[in-house]
């Protein structure tokens, strides 16, 4: 998004069954103590994803994070529109400017802003946060923060920083110093009382649900339309889905294949914004502790082609899926860094024949059982998926199918939500049904640094050792040619030289394949449209809409009101 070193961005301010019912809060339209109307005090409520019984933690750094600390409450810089190429919105910043060279970012915030306990919020925050430890991991590059009056704060880089805009402006998220300058162990840390900037602060937790409440010292409260939003813990879609159909929850990004079976109501409006990928992640590499098949890459290329993609898409997804690239970019809008027409899609028709092509190449044979084995060992995979994630478990039975025909052997199960997050951060895997983190701007590099690469000074994680805070290469992925890309990538805003460095990185991660590319998934975002007025459409697409949208989801909530 940065067209020269010089670009100042000025942002204008923008206004901002039965159990589960008993943790509702008015869950019926004549409610209860708490109202029943859809105004300002009644509860909008929310299912934002699988984690039952809820656990409180409002750490923003933590895997387990409650959705509503991503946004409602802890904010960055700016709001980025995923679904757009456009510029940023002012949150707690109001501006930033880079160096000549790239090398420094002044940012400027707005005036007057206080944390939610009353405190001010300053520059000297900003800094702070900058300098916290689990927003400046190793190899990222800052040299100093430096706060030269109470609305500006200097950050200044090793190299420039041009390619790392949303990372920096847009995703890294701001901390009220005066609280966690006394957290050391921020990666333990559950933080239950949370101290943040957003327009909502927590007003109870419990294992059923967790609502919160208006912050009464955000810089737009006066202009809130939702006073209290209510997160029920719900453990798979059907249940979800039922909910939803009864009117007993307001807004949810889940997969219903039939969404007229919650639009009957006159209640319910649905968006689809395919956005993100649907990949299998592998463990695939030996030498960091994975093991299995797949830490072959001629299985991983052979598993690759064996995939029929339209199956996938027609009976796990219903249709509702985007094609994928392999080379990770979101088609069209980041056609310019397409680097070669032939990563465009991912085979969409299974070819057996090739599959066992590529397995005979690497030296392995056939056996009896029609089994691909090398020395003796078949070709034999476990492939995981989350428990109640009915297209993922359909997607991923599918692709054993798929496999066995080409002599591949899957075995399918499913895990609760805390054993695959379990699973993905320590590399205790070999083939997972999982998403990646699409961009939020139109440049895939986010997703290459984040998922593919290792930074300046530290490697890949190994098999056992969590991958690091505000990274996510779960397939321990490692490969210096990548890397040292990524890195030259980080200090280039010459588009034709970004060009050359992303047609290195795109040819080696099509080859090597850590993540076998499925679909773009389907984001179907639900939402109360009787009764809340200002959601996300077609005609205005303002933001990404589903419920769990981190960030994202905060910045809609300011944006929603009541029908009167």
């Amino acid at each position: 998004m940065i067209r020269n070193g010089k670009r100042k961005l000025a942002l204008t301010a923008v206004a901002g069954a039965s159990v589960l019912a008993l943790g509702l809060t008015a869950c019926g339209s004549g409610g209860g103590s708490e109202g029943g109307n859809a105004d300002g005090d009644r509860a909008l409520r929310v299912w934002a994803g699988s984690q039952t019984p809820i656990t409180t933690n409002y750490n923003p750094f933590a895997p387990t994070v409650l959705h509503g600390a991503l946004g409602p409450i802890y904010e960055p810089l700016f709001f980025y529109n995923k679904t757009k190429d456009e510029e940023p919105i002012g949150l707690i910043g109001d501006s930033f400017e880079y160096n000549e060279d790239g090398t420094q970012i002044t940012v400027k915030i707005k005036p007057d802003l206080k944390w939610s306990d009353g405190e001010p919020l300053t520059a000297e925050d900003v800094v702070f946060s900058f300098m916290y430890e689990a927003n400046n991991p190793t190899g990222n590059g800052l040299v100093s923060a430096e706060a030269t009056d109470e609305t500006t704060a200097v950050l200044t880089y090793s190299i420039p920083q041009y390619t790392t805009e949303f990372q920096r402006m847009g995703s890294s998220y701001i901390l009220p110093k005066h609280i966690w300058e006394e957290i050391t162990d921020y990666a333990n840390f559950t933080n239950e009382e949370p101290v943040g900037s957003g327009p909502y602060v927590v007003d109870k937790t419990t294992s059923e649900s967790y609502t919160l409440v208006a912050n009464e010292n955000y810089r737009d409260a006066d202009e809130l339309g939702v006073k209290k939003v209510q997160y029920i813990a719900v453990d798979n879609n059907q249940t979800a889905q039922d909910l939803l159909a009864a009117g007993e929850l307001d807004w949810t990004g889940m997969f219903i294949p039939n969404p007229d079976d919650v639009t009957g109501n006159g209640k319910i409006e649905w968006i689809n914004t395919p956005q993100d990928p649907t990949v299998l992640y592998t463990c695939s590499n030996a030498e960091l502790g994975c093991t299995g098949a797949q830490t072959d890459v001629a299985v991983r290329q052979a598993l690759n082609v064996a995939i029929d993609r339209t199956t996938i898409k027609d009976k796990a997804f219903v249709g509702l899926t985007g094609d994928v690239s392999p080379a990770y970019t979101l088609l069209p809008r980041d056609e310019k860094w397409l680097t070669d027409p032939a990563y465009e899609v991912s085979p969409q028709e299974a070819d057996d024949a090739e599959a066992g092509e590529i397995l005979e190449a690497a030296g392995y044979t056939k056996g009896s059982s029609g089994i691909y084995e090398k020395d003796g060992v078949p070709v034999e995979l476990s492939l995981i998926s989350v428990d109640g994630w009915t297209d993922y478990n359909d997607a991923a039975k599918l692709i054993a199918e798929q496999a066995e025909a080409a002599g591949i052997k899957i075995t399918t199960s499913t895990v609760q939500w805390q054993e695959f997050v379990d699973a993905r951060q320590s590399g205790q895997y070999e083939l997972i049904v999982g998403g990646v983190i699409g961009t939020t701007i139109a440049d895939p590099f986010q997703i290459y640094r984040d998922w593919f690469g290792g930074t300046q000074v530290q490697s890949t994680s190994p098999v056992g050792q969590d991958v690091p805070t505000s990274r996510w290469n779960f397939s321990r992925y490692n490969n210096p040619t990548v890397d040292a890309a990524i890195q030259s990538a980080i200090g280039t805003d010459d588009e034709a030289t970004k060009k050359e460095l992303y047609a290195t990185i795109q040819s080696e991660i099509v080859r090597d394949l850590p993540y076998i590319p499925l679909v773009i998934n389907a984001t179907q975002t639900f939402y109360n449209t009787k009764d809340y007025t200002g959601w996300p459409t077609e005609e205005n697409l303002y933001a990404f809409p589903p419920s769990w949208g981190a960030i994202a989801a905060g910045y809609v909530l300011t944006q929603i009101k009541p029908v009167q």
